[in-house]
């Protein structure tokens, strides 16, 4: 999985005692998020994974999901990250991450939809059968 070099509070440290914000910004260049598109296409790089093959795991519509990963799709719901991820087989954590880099709310356990989509994450089902098995708990399917 995609990491930063330096730790959030590391970044936040250093930028309190900078004088020359313009240095600083030069200096940590790496340490900047990437927009959304490039760090899903990082992903698909780690995973050995193409765009159509996610795409088609995933069930979202094609042209809806190439704007996710083309950026033109600034915002996109966590719903629609969650398909994509379980399409990568992205493990819990990497999947939280995501949620987090994406500036969604993470899976959480006390929640009984994310529990389901957590088990679902942990037993590496795919789309369809996450929808399936939130279907067969009387849960909202991830796509509608």
């Amino acid at each position: 999985m995609f990491k930063f070099g330096k730790s959030t509070g590391e970044l936040f440290t250093e930028l309190k005692k900078e004088k020359n914000l313009q240095g600083w910004r030069t200096n940590n260049r790496e340490e900047f998020t990437l927009p959304l598109g490039e760090y899903l296409t990082k992903l698909l790089t780690e995973k050995n994974l193409t765009k159509q093959e996610v795409i088609e795991r995933s069930g979202l519509n094609r042209e809806y999901a190439y704007h996710i990963f083309s950026d033109k799709k600034k915002n996109p719901s966590r719903t629609k990250l969650l398909a994509l991820a379980i399409a990568m087989g992205l493990s819990l954590d990497e999947v939280q991450y995501l949620l987090r880099y994406a500036g969604q709310g993470v899976l959480y356990p006390r929640n009984s939809w994310d529990a389901v989509i957590i088990s679902a994450i942990e037993q590496s089902l795919s789309v369809i059968q996450t929808n399936e098995l939130l279907n067969h708990l009387g849960e909202t399917e991830l796509l509608i």
